[in-house]
């Protein structure tokens, strides 16, 4: 598939002031982290690969196709940034698996047949509700 420790290179992270709960602590320590993820820069991906993903994350990716994911969960950053490399790993594992082809299933015979007698069944008592011809 693609090699994740090489991966690993491509990836720039930021540690930003996370929101929530932590008091006076939370206001002066970046434990947040944000990871970005160019996918046209990529020299690890193949063609295939980078054009299979930007189908697969399209409303995740900015315009200039980069993924930008972040974590806060914890207060400590080692622990998100650990947090946000496996979310990402699985992210790109999971869409890099190419979608099976639908393969189309034949109509059963006694499904047929039962749609056409019901449609005759109806259009005799529709037939049946007509008042008699008189000649």
């Amino acid at each position: 598939m693609f090699d994740e420790q090489a991966i690993l290179n491509e990836l720039t992270f930021k540690a930003i002031r996370s929101s929530g709960a932590g008091g006076q602590h939370v206001n002066k320590t970046a434990s947040k982290v944000e990871l970005t993820f160019d996918l046209e820069a990529s020299v690890i991906l193949t063609e295939e690969q980078k054009a299979l993903l930007k189908i697969n994350l399209e409303p995740r990716l900015t315009k200039a196709f980069v993924l930008i994911m972040q974590c806060g969960e914890s207060r400590s950053q080692h622990k998100n940034k650990s947090i946000i490399i496996s979310r990402f790993l699985e992210l790109i594992r999971t869409n890099l698996i190419p979608d099976k082809e639908r393969i189309p299933t034949k109509t059963p015979k006694a499904v047929i047949r039962k749609r056409l007698t019901n449609k005759r069944k109806n259009a005799e008592k529709k037939t049946n509700r007509k008042p008699p011809q008189i000649d």
